[in-house]
């Protein structure tokens, strides 16, 4: 596991405070590896989700610093979201 990611699981599972979410979403980190947050919370783990979310390092380490609006990014292209689009909306909040 690659250092981003350890350093997202750790990050997301503070972010969500013990709790998990209902469904699944990954966040894919090109050239990193990937993150699931589920009911269980946040684990590096690439199965299958119901919503993945695509992003380069730079991109998802501005979402989940605050810095980079994760709207904004998906605008513009930097964030590629594929499967349940209102569960990645959700999870707007969540980066914030």
């Amino acid at each position: 596991m690659s250092d981003i990611v350890a350093a997202a699981v750790k990050t997301l599972n503070e972010k969500l405070d013990g709790e998990g979410i209902d469904g699944s979403v990954k966040f894919v980190i090109e050239d990193e590896g990937a993150v699931r947050i589920d009911e269980s919370g946040a684990s590096a783990d690439d199965s299958e989700a119901d919503c993945v979310m695509t992003a380069n390092r730079e991109t998802f380490e501005g979402m989940l610093g605050g810095e980079i609006d994760p709207t904004s990014a998906f605008m513009s292209g930097r964030l590629k979201v594929e499967g349940d689009m209102g569960l990645a909306m959700k999870l707007g909040s969540l980066l914030a």
